[in-house]
């Protein structure tokens, strides 16, 4: 596909995962290499990831993520216009263990107290981009993912799993990974044209 299907075209993917084909290490490295060509303030690249396709890791990565998505779901209302994804999600939480590769990605440092400063800004200013280049890689070759935080609830506790130095290194997000079931190409996601959410000069939206 070219840069601008891409581009258009890279979705969250969750059903449409193939459960029962591995992932090859060398496809995952291939677009982890391409992940890492993402900038970062002040060029301190500071990205790490951990990938798990152990089955019994996988199955207790997946228990603290239900339980994180369980919460995350009672606490909220959605829309009517929401409940479709929200049933995506909830089918993700409930096959997790059985995605072929589970991406955990860091970043050296932890966050600061308070997201909406400048550093908060900065820290995963550098870091979210280099998330965004490995979907893209991994669209790119016919593997599916989406970006998932539910499991940072117990984030402590994967630290503890995976043997990741907590006060050192922060999970930002974690992205199951595999091949994608056959069907048809996505086609551009309806989205609300950027002229109608753009100000001139002054806000007036």
């Amino acid at each position: 596909m070219n840069g601008l299907e891409l581009l258009t075209t890279t979705r969250a993917f969750r059903r449409r995962l193939d459960l029962t084909r591995p992932v090859d290490r060398r496809y995952l490295l291939a677009c982890l290499d391409i992940a890492v060509h993402a900038p970062s303030g002040t060029n301190r690249q500071p990205w790490r990831f951990v990938v798990v396709q152990d089955p019994a890791v996988k199955q207790q990565i997946a228990e603290y993520y239900r339980k994180g998505f369980a919460a995350y779901l009672s606490a909220r209302t959605p829309r009517p216009d929401q409940l479709a994804d929200l049933a995506s999600g909830s089918y993700l939480a409930d096959h997790l263990h059985e995605v072929p590769a589970l991406v955990v990605v860091c970043s050296l440092g932890r966050p600061p107290a308070d997201p909406s400063t400048l550093r908060g800004a900065s820290y995963y200013g550098s870091i979210y981009p280099a998330v965004w280049n490995l979907l893209l890689a991994l669209h790119e070759r016919g593997l599916g993912a989406t970006m998932t935080t539910a499991h940072l609830a117990y984030e402590r506790e994967i630290a503890d799993l995976l043997a990741i130095p907590f006060d050192e290194v922060a999970q930002v997000a974690m992205l199951p990974v595999a091949h994608l079931r056959p069907g048809p190409a996505a086609p551009p996601a309806r989205r609300t044209p950027a002229a109608e959410l753009t100000s001139w000069d002054i806000w007036t939206l």
